[in-house]
């Protein structure tokens, strides 16, 4: 990895102690005292190699850094109370280029999520690269899932999620057409129903190939885990033009504010292109998870 990687990557952990202690220091909770990150791993394409950092090609695409932070309590991984903040510096940190996407689970759920054969966190133990850790306790042994198995959980994470978000985009196609003007209920709504049909649409990548899905609303957070498993699905949605990813984000605030705020607006025309998107994704989530269950089968056979 270049120097200049390296040195983002020591910033990325500096902000994220910093704002985990800051977090913690005015808790009177005893699980906020013994608080601790006890590792944070690189997982991903920088990790296995093979990343991205080309802005002005391949239509602006850029692979993140992904993050495993373990720490010592289930009740700290809470994002809005404990990682929200570190999230922000992370996007507005001048110091720091490349992207950040993080997950953060206690160590006790990633062993039972080893043991439970989620090849998610196998990969991630396999091939993760430690950045930090407070003590050398390895994580559990995984226990793998057998052939037959991860075909079958693989389908059913794909016909469930693949059915919500056609249905969603269906719905939101339908809201678009009865809106009258920007910033009506038809339209805000319209927005809701395509970032849930995004939603669930990088949520079938993530399930189907890999039996992990965050729980997360974040759109451009699952659009950046689930590009990383295939890189065809960021042919959806490029980042070369500076208005249709002022698009994206706007849709990645309607989960809360296009039901809940007055003031939440969105054009017409961002709807419509983020519709046509939203349609060319779910094309290649089908082929790309299709593809998957086919490799499954042939080896489970």
């Amino acid at each position: 990895m270049p120097l200049r990687k390296q040195r983002e990557l020591g910033r990325v952990l500096e902000i994220l102690h910093e704002e985990f202690e800051d977090a913690l220091k005015e808790g009177t909770a005893d699980f906020k005292k013994r608080g601790r990150i006890l590792k944070i791993i690189l997982f991903g394409s920088y990790a296995k190699g093979g990343w991205v950092d080309e802005p002005f090609t391949m239509k602006g695409y850029r692979s993140d850094f992904d993050l495993l932070i373990i720490v010592n309590n289930r009740k700290l991984c809470e994002f809005a109370e404990y990682w929200y903040k570190a999230a922000d510096r992370l996007i507005h940190d001048a110091l720091i280029e490349t992207p950040v996407s993080f997950i953060v689970h206690s160590r006790r759920e990633v062993n039972t999520y080893l043991k439970e054969g989620q090849y998610f966190f196998s990969d991630i133990r396999k091939d993760g690269i430690v950045l930090y850790e407070l003590d050398d306790e390895p994580l559990a042994e995984p226990e793998p899932l057998s052939m037959d198995d991860r075909l079958r959980v693989a389908k059913e994470h794909f016909e469930q999620r693949f059915t919500e978000a056609s249905a969603f985009l269906g719905t939101a196609e339908f809201q678009l057409n009865k809106s009258e003007r920007i910033g009506d209920a038809w339209s805000n709504l319209s927005a809701f129903s395509l970032h849930q049909s995004l939603e669930q649409a990088y949520s079938c990548v993530l399930l189907s190939l890999t039996n992990y899905g965050p729980p997360s609303h974040n759109i451009k957070f699952l659009r950046s885990l689930a590009e990383e498993q295939d890189r065809r699905l960021a042919e959806a949605f490029p980042r070369d033009q500076h208005k249709e990813r002022a698009w994206f984000n706007t849709l990645n605030e309607a989960y809360v504010k296009a039901r809940y705020s007055k003031h939440y607006e969105i054009s017409e025309e961002a709807l419509g292109w983020l519709g046509e998107r939203t349609t060319v994704l779910l094309d290649l989530v089908e082929t790309v998870c299709s593809e998957h269950l086919e490799k499954l089968k042939r080896n489970s056979d």
